[in-house]
C-alpha cells in the first residue's frame, strides 16, 4: 500500500498575508507621505496597495491552486518592490517567500 502525504499550504498563506498587510500599511504610508508633503509620488503607494491586495488573493487561492498562486504571489513581489521605494522591502520578502514556497515545496 502506498502512502500519500498531503501538503497543507498554512505556510505559505500565512507568509501571504503577513507580507499583504505589512504592503498595504507601507503604501498607506506612502500616500499619506505624499499629502503632508514628503513624498511625490502617491501613484507608487496605490499600485503597493494594489499588489497588496493581489498578494491576499493569491492567499486565498493557495490552497485550491498552489500554482497559479505562487505566480500570483511573485507578481504581486515585483509590483510591490516597484511601487514602494525601498519602504515596502519587508513585505517583498515575506511575498517572494510565500510565492517561491508555493511554487516549489511538494
Amino acid at each position: 500500500m502506498k502512502r500519500t502525504r498531503t501538503v497543507t499550504r498554512n505556510f505559505e498563506m500565512a507568509m501571504g498575508l503577513i507580507g499583504s498587510v505589512i504592503g498595504v500599511f507601507s503604501g498607506s504610508f506612502l500616500i499619506f507621505l505624499e499629502h503632508i508633503g514628503q513624498a511625490h509620488a502617491p501613484f507608487l503607494g496605490i499600485v503597493a496597495i494594489i499588489a497588496s491586495v493581489l498578494g491576499f488573493a493569491s492567499s486565498y487561492y493557495v490552497k485550491k491552486n498552489h500554482e497559479l498562486a505562487g505566480v500570483g504571489f511573485i507578481v504581486a513581489t515585483m509590483f510591490v518592490i516597484i511601487g514602494s521605494d525601498y519602504i515596502n522591502i519587508l513585505s517583498a520578502l515575506f511575498l517572494m517567500l510565500a510565492g517561491v514556497s508555493a511554487l516549489f515545496r511538494k
